[in-house]
């Protein structure tokens, strides 16, 4: 079972990141579309750059376990601030399970800030490893 447990952390953190990493890159590819939908939404294109950042960099951090407890909570608080600007449900019905997943991403990273990194992890490194 401990190595069973061992390895739901790295897993874990590379799922919950896969989605922030790919949906960075995605918007670098497509700025303009993203820039504009942004402001579609209220929101100024001009935080394009820092969002980028936030998934991107954010993301390779929980995949890497590297300063997990910060970035998780910093990344927690990024998916409930989407949800709320993004996927208004209450306005359209269809952006019920968008808004859904993002909260239910932000219990993740929440998980992360409560339990840490884990194993095979940077924040780890000086521990036993497993």
């Amino acid at each position: 079972m401990d190595n069973l447990q061992a390895l739901s952390a790295p897993i874990g953190r590379l799922l919950l990141s896969m989605i922030f990493i790919f949906s960075g890159f995605t918007k670098i590819t497509g700025y303009a579309a993203t820039q504009g939908y942004m402001e579609a939404m209220g929101v100024p294109g001009m935080l394009l750059p820092l969002v980028i950042a936030v998934e991107l960099l954010g993301g390779i951090a929980i995949l890497l376990g590297f300063k997990a407890r910060l970035v998780a909570i910093l990344m927690a608080g990024f998916s409930i601030v989407s949800a709320l600007l993004f996927h208004q449900f209450w306005i359209d019905e269809s952006q019920m399970n968008p808004f859904m997943k993002n909260i239910a991403m932000a219990g993740g990273f929440l998980m992360i800030f409560a339990h840490g990194a884990g194993a095979y992890s940077i924040d780890n490194s000086n521990h036993r490893r497993i």
